[in-house]
């Protein structure tokens, strides 16, 4: 028991392989990814990326120096890179809390903003900018909100509200859209 021969051959036993199955456990034909989706890893580092498996959002803070109320960016890809401008708009439109400490994560075609106020990671936002727009909140470590948006305009014009209410009134705040 527990030797090489024991373990499953095939990839469709492996846990990490989404099989697509009904409720009675029969297989359903997969919908075709598009060739872009993959190529949005290409120039990826594999390694930083196993780096970030546990506590994604906070790890992004062990990577850049971000001080205390302001922005700092980190960019994933050398030559693909979300414009200046567009950067520069997220900046303004999200607010940092004067003791708090905020990372805009640039992958080339979208931004994340991971926001914390202090202590670090007690309370943290999350808003992705991009073609699938969304906000998500956790309070001490337990994700209490996802909010999606239309478009980066609708983005940029109700999650700045969010990341205030959460990070500064946290848990249990009435949370309008």
């Amino acid at each position: 028991m527990g030797g090489k021969g024991d373990r499953p051959a095939g990839l469709e036993n492996r846990w990490w392989v989404d099989q697509h199955k009904d409720e009675r456990g029969y297989l359903i034909e997969r919908p075709r990814v598009p060739l872009a989706f993959f190529r949005t890893g290409i120039g990826y580092d594999q390694d930083r990326a196993q780096r970030r498996l546990s506590d994604l959002n906070l790890k992004w803070f062990e990577e850049v120096e971000a001080p205390a109320g302001e922005w700092a960016v980190l960019r994933m890809l050398e030559k693909q890179r979300v414009p200046e401008p567009r950067i520069n708009k997220v900046k303004a439109a999200l607010p940092v809390p004067k003791d708090g400490r905020a990372v805009l994560v640039d992958s080339g075609d979208a931004l994340r903003a991971i926001i914390t106020g202090h202590p670090l990671g007690q309370r943290l936002v999350e808003v992705r900018i991009g073609r699938d727009s969304s906000l998500d909140a956790w309070v001490e470590g337990e994700w209490v909100c996802e909010r999606t948006f239309r478009d980066v305009e609708d983005c940029l014009r109700r999650a700045p509200r969010l990341v205030r209410d959460y990070l500064l009134r946290g848990r249990g705040a009435p949370i309008r859209a």
